[in-house]
């Protein structure tokens, strides 16, 4: 099977695996894991935060920004296809019992201009408009990267209006790859930046979330209190510490895959796709005349080409270091072959 369903499919490499096995551990919770330590160091020394904290997943460090920064009955003002509104299950409402209000976006990108209109003034007869949340690259976006100069201006917004900042960077190690912009400076403007390991890096297990030591601290009640307090998880905290330290540069390669992997689909009747809207390692193509869920079923079925539908008459297709060169040729004719 070509498998094109996400980057978090990736399996770690050889060296990798020695590195999980080799890893020093202790009690996490106990703050005792000296692999876990050197990982949240490390992440905040790159990001340019004060401190971080290691969980399981994107949407539990998602999650925990959103319930450190507000107080229920709150509102968070989010793009409309945001992941965090999204893909996670509900857990705004959930979770901090916080009102989600959607910004419009272009592939994911909004405006300052954008969000003033949707900020609420202050009336006891609304919520409270708290936090606002970017995501870069923009998952359902195509992997669109946030432009840094329209995230100085929305932090400059949110400054003036006593707002906070919150960056859902799962995929911002493609952002930086793709633009030569240091981590620590898309994150500068942002008071909590979560990020992952398990997408493009190709660890196995884990994202983090960065800001000052103050919300940190509540940040780690809060992961214990959901269930996300482990104990040696130095093991996949050392997945995640080879992955940054190696895999970072490599993503370029992902990103040249999905270029040629669009071009490639522009070439074949019946699918609709720009490949100069492609920044980074997603492609999300439009069949006009298809249902996408029945397509996907087809491809995988006839063709061994594993793609996700992501709407009526669109599907998604992600490169990563499971997917070769050689592979992604292949995708193409095998596409092409069952579309004709």
């Amino acid at each position: 099977m070509i498998d094109l369903r996400s980057d978090t499919v990736t399996q770690p490499t050889p060296e990798m695996r020695s590195a999980i096995a080799n890893a020093t551990v202790g009690d996490d919770v106990m703050g005792e894991d000296p692999t876990v330590n050197a990982l949240e160091e490390y992440v905040a020394e790159l990001l340019g935060k004060e401190a971080a904290v290691y969980m399981p997943s994107g949407t539990m460090t998602n999650q925990i920004a959103l319930r450190i920064h507000t107080e229920p009955g709150d509102e968070v003002i989010l793009e409309s296809e945001a992941h965090i509104y999204y893909y996670e299950g509900g857990a705004p409402a959930a979770l901090s019992g916080v009102m989600c209000r959607l910004v419009k976006g272009d592939r994911g990108i909004f405006t300052a201009k954008d969000l003033s209109a949707v900020t609420r003034p202050t009336d006891v007869h609304f919520p409270r408009t708290r936090l606002v949340c970017v995501e870069n690259t923009h998952n359902r976006g195509g992997g669109k990267i946030f432009p840094l100069e329209e995230i100085g201006a929305i932090a400059h917004f949110c400054q003036s209006q006593g707002l906070k900042l919150h960056m859902d960077g799962a995929r911002l190690w493609n952002a930086c790859i793709a633009t030569g912009i240091s981590p620590a400076a898309y994150a500068k403007p942002f008071d909590t930046v979560s990020v992952c390991f398990s997408k493009g890096l190709g660890a196995p297990v884990g994202s983090a979330l960065a800001g000052s030591v103050e919300q940190m601290q509540r940040a780690r009640r809060f992961r214990k209190m959901l269930g996300g307090g482990m104990r040696q998880a130095g093991m996949m905290a050392a997945g995640a510490l080879y992955a940054l330290k190696h895999h970072q540069e490599r993503l370029q390669e992902d990103h040249d895959q999905a270029k040629i992997l669009a071009q490639g689909l522009s070439e074949i009747p019946g699918i609709v796709v720009n490949p100069a809207d492609v920044q980074t390692n997603i492609v999300v193509f439009q069949t006009p005349d298809r249902a996408a869920p029945e397509l996907e079923a087809r491809l995988l079925e006839e063709a061994g080409v594993a793609v996700f539908a992501v709407g009526a008459h669109s599907l998604r297709a992600v490169t990563s270091l499971m997917v070769s060169p050689e592979q992604i040729q292949q995708a193409v004719s095998k596409i092409a072959a069952v579309l004709s």
